[in-house]
């Protein structure tokens, strides 16, 4: 089951690092990462999302595959890959998943000048094994989706 948790750091560059940080967990089976994305306010109070990588893009690599192996079976392998990656982008424009950006507008709205948060979507069975690994960044856990004890034990970590 995914949840989303929303933490504030006090500038981009911590928030970064936890991300990336969450993309290793992911990377090595310790959770699931549907989506990571850094909402930062600027000094003159523009709001920026750093977005972790296209979902457009994922999905084209994902046609592209799929492409090549249906065009060696037809001796194309050029060609499919060309019509799976197209097929695959225009997929991941249409499907939009991961976490909604008029969400991220106004959560990054709120946030001092200068700081940023982590909105990241995702899950893991070991959940105390991954916030003993993002613990000593600190942090703010501004919104979760979370249940209200798992929710409050994250807040007393981190802060």
């Amino acid at each position: 089951m995914s949840g989303l948790v929303a933490i504030a750091y006090p500038d981009v560059a911590t928030a970064d690092a936890v991300r990336d940080e969450l993309v290793r967990a992911a990377e090595e089976g310790l959770a699931q990462l549907d989506d990571a994305v850094v909402v930062e306010r600027t000094a003159d109070g523009e709001v920026r999302l750093h977005q972790l990588r296209s979902s457009a893009l994922g999905t084209a690599k994902k046609g592209a595959a799929g492409g090549a192996l249906i065009g060696l079976l037809f001796l194309a392998p050029l060609l499919g890959a060309a019509i799976g990656a197209a097929g695959g982008a225009i997929g991941g424009k249409l499907a939009d998943e991961g976490i909604d950006d008029t969400f991220m507008e106004d959560l990054g709205a709120r946030l001092r000048p200068g700081a940023a948060a982590l909105i990241a979507l995702g899950g893991t069975e070991q959940r105390e094994l991954l916030i003993e690994r993002v613990k000593g960044y600190g942090g703010e856990v501004l919104q979760s989706s979370l249940s209200r004890a798992d929710h409050e034990r994250l807040k007393a970590t981190l802060g």
